[in-house]
């Protein structure tokens, strides 16, 4: 590939370790889950199969190509033509990411996922919210709260004191990253300290790394007693798909919405704040390019309008940040089982000019929605100065929202 072209998303499957714990003289990775297929034929094929994700680069150890092969008999041929030659891991896992990441200079990726060959059973919904921190953070990894309680080991076995755990975290992968900025940073850390994960090589090289809630199916297979685990949950995702191919329809919602100008020095338009010689008079912040949107939500979802939800006559709504009126129509749409996958707003104005936005808008949209950037639009188009838009008197915003919406079973 020339260097000027650039891929938008690779994934690094690190599978180069030995699994220990597991027993056998077989990697864990390539012993077999739920039948014939390999934990790593499974990992690749929840990675590969996402849309977002463009190329698939594995490090293996050097004595493993023919286990490999045989990995990634019968993939798809969708997530096999993702597939890049092996790269050589290393004596540790961090040198293995290392020059696995090497080798993907030449693809130019804008972002990189970093994910354990040993995760077989990570969901698409996972890997996009990964994606879509991306938009505000320079990484993102998936974690989950500690809900035990955690105890200080001192000699003896004896507990010396109880951990506060308000703020812990366990890490997950994959583990999401800028990718200029994720190399630099383990290239800097190649002769340091061992760190345990990726995050942990960011951290170290001061950049901001973003936690995204995971799962607890999204478990990493280190001892014999999780093969079972991971087999019963990879069945019942294999029922819920079949499920969800025969009970799910694509829905589409339309939201319009207008606002006049008034006093004021700025206007917000999608979430982001754009200066103005002017603001708008409304009830709320007046954002009508989230108002158009949560309408389209909404109507997808056959739930009324946003008045009916934040009626104009409360005053608790009076100047509120409109992305609170997002985050509750994704809310309905979790609750019904509904899955956002594309929206696509359009700004009816003469002025202000949202081509400048455009890009912080899309991100600011990513993160409240929880999908990826190359599943929002935002256009701008003028009236030919037809119009009280024409006039500059006011802006407008139509959106339209595609939902994946669960119906009953057939009688």
């Amino acid at each position: 590939m020339a260097n000027s072209e650039m891929t938008e998303v690779a994934a690094l499957i690190v599978a180069a370790g030995r699994g220990q714990r597991v027993g056998g003289t077989v990697p864990k990775q390539y012993l077999p889950l739920g039948g014939d297929r390999p934990v790593l034929h499974h990992t690749l094929r929840a990675v590969g199969g996402h849309p977002g994700v463009q190329w698939l680069r594995v490090a293996i150890h050097p004595d493993d190509a023919d286990l490999y092969t045989r990995a990634i008999d019968g993939l798809p041929a969708d997530v096999a033509a993702k597939l890049l030659p092996t790269v050589a891991g290393g004596a540790s896992r961090r040198d293995s990411v290392r020059n696995g990441l090497e080798s993907l200079v030449n693809l130019i990726p804008r972002l990189v996922l970093i994910h354990d060959g040993a995760r077989p059973l990570v969901s698409s919904t996972q890997i996009d919210r990964v994606l879509a921190a991306l938009g505000t953070s320079d990484g993102a990894i998936l974690a989950l709260r500690v809900t035990d309680t955690l105890k200080r080991e001192g000699q003896a076995g004896q507990i010396v004191g109880t951990v506060d755990r308000s703020q812990l975290w366990r890490a997950q992968t994959p583990q999401g990253f800028r990718f200029t900025a994720i190399l630099a940073a383990h290239r800097a850390a190649a002769h340091g300290p061992e760190l345990t994960d990726d995050a942990a090589v960011a951290e170290r090289a001061g950049l901001r790394v973003a936690l995204v809630e995971g799962e607890e199916r999204n478990l990493k297979i280190t001892r014999p007693e999780d093969f079972e685990r991971a087999a019963q949950v990879l069945a019942a995702g294999e029922r819920s798909t079949e499920a969800m191919t025969l009970m799910y329809e694509p829905r589409t919602g339309q939201g319009i919405d207008v606002h006049r100008f008034g006093p004021g020095d700025h206007v917000m338009i999608c979430g982001v704040r754009v200066p103005h010689d002017a603001g708008v008079i409304a009830h709320s912040d007046g954002d009508v390019g989230l108002h158009a949107l949560v309408d389209a939500i909404l109507g997808a979802l056959g739930a009324g309008d946003i008045g009916r939800h934040f009626p104009p006559s409360d005053p608790k709504w009076r100047h509120a940040d409109s992305s609170r009126f997002v985050t509750h129509a994704v809310g309905l749409a979790q609750a019904r089982g509904a899955r956002i996958v594309h929206v696509d707003i359009t700004m009816l104005c003469e002025r202000p000019r949202i081509g400048p936005h455009r890009d912080a808008m899309i991100a600011r949209l990513s993160t409240l929605l929880g999908i990826t950037g190359d599943r929002i639009s935002v256009k701008a188009t003028t009236t030919e100065r037809l119009g009280f838009t024409g006039r500059k008197e006011g802006l407008a915003a139509q959106a339209i929202a595609t939902l994946l919406v669960p119906v009953p079973p057939p009688p």
